[in-house]
This record gives structure tokens, sequence and C-alpha cells, in this order.
């Protein structure tokens, strides 16, 4: 069976790790709908992809209805009360290792409940909250095997981070990091999915986990508190739209930079695609390109909209995307700018037979988070508070109460009012990037969303340990791309054929004819994971 793509009338998942995908599949064969396939996929791969995700960490949710109703859910987490730019003076930037990394709250468990519970009142379902969590703690407590990813991350990881309270522990058993292949148990983290079986997702932030994990975090030198998880909220928020070819991008509101994936997106569509070549320079040139002015636009203007507003409708005007578009010189490439690094992230999505859908990104941000595990918990916590800014005067300025920039966006695209795509990635700053191409290379240049998974891709940004944003290219594209960029007056280097750098990316195509819905379903060769259906 090829792992890379499913076809499927019964509903379909894709995940970047197999065992989550089997998860998600296994809910679906049981009778779930994709809510409660999502529940299961999202614990699930929080288990077995450690260094990607987990419990400490953050999501987004983008959901629809079978009638074309659409649902955001925001779960990232706001920074603790004790937090303020003053316990940074004199600092050039915030930490992004250890227990004063550990700023916001973990949003991604109560995301969990809350897709739970709607699921139940809106769509009628009707599996158990303990049975979507029983592959999550089985892996936990059997152990599940290592994937190269894993491994390949644990073997990088500096010596600073083995060090911090109950990574090693955790993370290292005899003092080793696993092998691939090898089975990692994780019996502190199947105790915690046991006591989330039993008592929901409130233990974890108002119950008597919520404590252990306030305490192992306060040892770990965190300055967050229980009153910090106790006061957090998931929040459902009105997605974005904007008209694209003969339908609509749907993404995620701020703190979310959905709308940077989505004007990139309309930038290439008013520069025109029609007659360039899906792997060429002149198709790279133009997305990059784009890419460059729109983030430009994000890094001056996302932050957490209940402390400052964001001109969304500036941004996606069509008189802004096509200012854009005439700026871009088809003949060289502008100058650099500064960019963030790259994140450490799962996307995956699942569409049911009804023809209901589900786009889901959660990260602890950098591997491994801040790399701190919250006493005996088993979970090791996010760092994605060091995304914010220590300019006072910058509407990311890091602040109490306050949600910091996110690179997490899951995508959808609709026509008629039904979705037709559910697609995303994993990869900070290629998250907007990859989801460009994918779209583009499905919806304007006719591939299948298996082969545009899988395509060549490059990157705009800039990776660990680099100060300036560089172009990145995978060896698959053609000599004469390579040579023709660089003449244009991009800086290129050469990635390996297949490379985790890209991202770990997925798509969904809904087909809707006289015969009922056509799902297909593809996930990244870069990743561990399966496209699966029933």
């Amino acid at each position: 069976m090829d792992r890379l793509k499913a076809e499927s009338t019964g509903g379909v998942v894709t995940a970047p790790h197999a065992l989550a995908a089997q998860a998600g599949r296994g809910v679906l064969r049981r009778g779930g709908n994709a809510l409660e396939a999502a529940v299961a996929v999202a614990s699930s791969i929080a288990v077995v992809y450690p260094h990607m995700n987990s419990l400490g960490g953050d999501a987004f949710w983008l959901i629809a209805d079978a009638d074309g109703g659409l649902h955001g859910l925001d779960a990232a987490g706001p920074s603790g009360q004790a937090y303020g730019p003053a316990i940074y003076d004199g600092e050039s930037a915030l930490p992004e290792r250890g227990g004063l990394a550990a700023i916001t709250v973990a949003g991604a468990v109560g995301a969990w409940q809350e897709a739970y519970d709607f699921s139940r009142s809106r769509w009628g379902g009707a599996l158990p909250w303990a049975d979507l969590l029983a592959d999550a703690r089985r892996w936990a407590e059997d152990g599940s095997p290592v994937s190269d990813s894993h491994a390949a991350t644990l073997a990088a990881l500096p010596e600073a981070v083995r060090a911090l309270p109950g990574f090693a522990q955790t993370f290292l058993p005899d003092g080793r990091a696993p092998a691939v292949g090898e089975l990692f148990h994780q019996p502190s983290l199947g105790r915690t999915l046991a006591e989330l079986q039993a008592e929901g997702a409130e233990t974890f932030y108002r119950g008597a986990l919520a404590e252990r994990l306030a305490e192992g975090l306060r040892a770990g030198g965190s300055l967050l508190r229980g009153e910090d998880l106790a006061a957090y909220r998931p929040r459902w928020v009105e997605p974005l739209r904007l008209p694209y070819a003969r339908g609509e991008l749907v993404n995620m509101p701020p703190p979310s930079q959905g709308f940077a994936s989505m004007m990139i997106a309309g930038v290439l569509e008013r520069f025109g695609l029609s007659g360039m070549d899906p792997l060429g320079a002149d198709y790279v040139h133009a997305a990059v390109e784009a890419t460059k002015s729109v983030f430009a636009l994000r890094d001056r203007y996302l932050c957490d909209a209940d402390f400052s507003p964001v001109p969304l409708g500036q941004l996606l005007d069509p008189i802004m995307l096509e200012r854009l578009a005439l700026a871009v010189d088809p003949a060289r490439a502008a100058a650099p700018g500064r960019a963030p690094a790259p994140g450490d992230t799962v996307w995956f999505g699942v569409v049911d037979a009804q023809g209901r859908a589900v786009s889901v990104i959660q990260s602890i941000y950098h591997e491994f988070g801040c790399g701190v595990v919250a006493g005996d918990t088993g979970v090791v916590w996010n760092n994605r508070g060091c995304a914010f800014s220590l300019d006072r005067q910058h509407p990311n300025a890091l602040a109490p109460g306050k949600r910091p920039f996110h690179t997490l966006n899951p995508a959808m695209y609709r026509e008629d009012e039904r979705v037709r795509l559910v697609y995303g990635t994993m990869g900070g700053d290629g998250q907007p990037q990859t989801q460009a191409a994918i779209l583009t290379r499905v919806l304007d240049f006719g591939m299948s969303p298996a082969e545009a998974v899988a395509a060549p891709r490059w990157l705009y940004g800039r990776t660990w340990g680099e100060s300036s944003a560089g172009l990145r290219l995978e060896r698959r594209f053609a000599p004469e791309v390579f040579e023709e960029l660089e003449r244009r007056g991009h800086e290129v280097n050469r990635v390996p054929e297949y490379s985790d750098v890209m991202g770990h990316a997925g798509m969904i195509r809904v087909n809707r004819g006289e015969l009922g819905l056509q799902l297909e379903a593809a996930t990244d060769p870069r990743s561990d994971g399966a496209a699966l259906g029933i």
C-alpha cells in the first residue's frame, strides 16, 4: 500500500506520523465523525512525534460543516500574568530554552475538549471521550517506535537542552537517545493521559493535574502559575476568507499568520501564473518575491488583536494585493529581509463521509519547545513566548495575558461554499510558502494532491543559527532553475532532494459528483506520515 496517498468515499486522514493517521482512521471506521477522528489524531501525534508537538503546546483548528458552515478554534495560550518586558531588561532577545522561555499557557488540550464538545452538540458525535485518547495512552505506556525525524532531532540537540529539568529523564532513557525503530516509552505521560481520560481537559487547567503542571513548571524556572492555567479558555473565532480562483481561501485570524498565507496566494494570482512552469525559475521567483513583501507587512502588524488592531481590511484588500503584485520585478530579486526562524509543528487533516472537514495545526514551536518537562507529568512545555518582541513600541511586545505572534495557520479552499481542499504544513515561515506552492500546483497547474505535495519545494527564510534570510531549493529542481535564480540576484542554497527544512505538508481534495463524495488524501514523503482512507 502506498502510504503517501489514499482515495476513499468513506473518509480520509492525513498526518505526518503514520500511527496518528491510523488512530484517526480507526475512529472513522467505528462510525466517528471528522472531529472525533481529529481528537484521536491530535492526542496520538502529541505522543508519537514529541519533538514536534506536545500536550504542552498550542493549536489552531479550522472546521467546516457539511452544509458549508465555517468555524475557527483558537487555542493559542496567553502569557502568564507575571511576564512583562521588564523581566528581560538588558536582554537583546527572549530566551528560547529553559524555564524563562515557558512564558505562555498551553492551549492544545483545551482545544481537544472544545472540539469534542462541539462534535457532540453539533455533529451528533457519540464516541466516548476516553476512547479518543486511548491510542495516545497506549503508545505512551507500551511505547511507540522512534521515527527518523525524532531520532535525528534528538541527535542534533545541544547539551544545554539535554540538561534542562526533566528532559533527560523523559527523552533520554538510560542516558542515551533511542535509535530509529526502538520502542520509546513515556510512562509519566501515560499517567497524565489516563487522568485526562477520566476527568477531561478540565483537570489540565483547573484540577489536580493543573496543580502538578504548575508546580513542575515553577520548579523548572517558569513564572507561569496555577492561576494562569485556570484562567485559560480556547476561543471560537470567525475564519478569514479571501476570493481566489473559482472560490475562496479560508484561514485563521490573528494572532495566526493566516492572513499572510492568503496574501501570498492572492499576490501570485494577480501577478499571473498562466504559462509558467510549476517547477521553473519564473514561478519560484514570483513566489519568493511575493513572500518578501507580504512578510514585511506581517512582521509589522501581526500580534494579538485584543491588544493592538491588525488592519486586515487593508491587508486583504484587492487594491493592496494588486499593488504588491505590480511591485514584483520579474527579472530581479529584491533585497532579503529579516525573517524569524522556522518552527517544529504538525499539521493534519480529516474529512468524513458527509464531507465535514477539519484542518488542524499543533505545535510547541522549536523542537522540544522550551525543553522543560513539567514535573512528573511527562509534558514538555512550549516556547511560543519567544516569538514576542522586547520592543515595547511594537504591536507584538510582550505583556501579561497576551498571545504572541503565531506562525501556526491551518488552511482550506472552498468552492460554492463547500470545502474543496484541506491543506497545511509545519515549518514556521515555510508554512505560507508551502501552502501557496501546493495550492497553486493543484488549482493552477492541475497536479494531484500527492504530486503537489511531493514536488520539489523552496524555502525563503532562515534556519537555526542564521541571522539573515536566504533561499533554499531542493536538489530535484533542474540545474537551469538554480542558475536562473542566481542570475536574478537570489542567493540560492541547495538542500537534499527531500529536505525536512521544507516542512511536512498534507492535502485532502474533496470531489463532489453524481456518485457522491470522492476523497483524495496525500501526505509528505519528507515526513513519517501516512494518508489513509476507509
